[in-house]
């Protein structure tokens, strides 16, 4: 049995909700300006592959990957009132349960803070044995 730590985990499954497929091809064709920069700029070429707007659970992520159990939401303006807060909160506590590492960035983050944006994000790249001293 593998170890659910393991990154190149095989049997590490995610929830998949059909019901949310459409509204996710709708989210992925209006992407925001942040999202877009994220994306054509970064994400689209990472080291590892990344999707956009994935359903998971009762959820669309605005990208995953999979590989490193890595959601990245690009949070807009409705997520700073306390009912975004609480929303949030409670969903970064189910993705969570999934073995997902949940990393959020601001529009204004991305938009105006890009390198420290990508470079938050690289850091989530786990050492080579080589990097490791090994």
């Amino acid at each position: 049995m593998s170890n659910t730590n393991d990154w190149n985990d095989t049997d590490f499954h995610l929830p998949y909700n059909r019901q949310l497929v459409e509204k996710a091809k709708e989210l992925r064709k209006n992407m925001t300006p942040a999202e877009k920069r994220l994306w054509y700029g970064y994400l689209r070429t990472f080291k590892f592959r990344v999707l956009r707007q994935r359903p998971i659970d009762n959820f669309i992520v605005d990208f995953l990957c999979a590989q490193l159990r890595l959601v990245i939401e690009v949070d807009g303006e409705s997520h700073f009132t306390d009912d975004g807060k609480d929303y949030d909160w409670e969903r970064t506590q189910i993705l969570e349960g999934y073995g997902l590492k949940v990393l959020r960035f601001t529009n204004d983050e991305v938009l105006k803070d890009w390198e420290g944006v990508c470079r938050r994000i690289e850091e989530e790249i786990p050492p080579t044995p080589l990097q490791k001293g090994g």
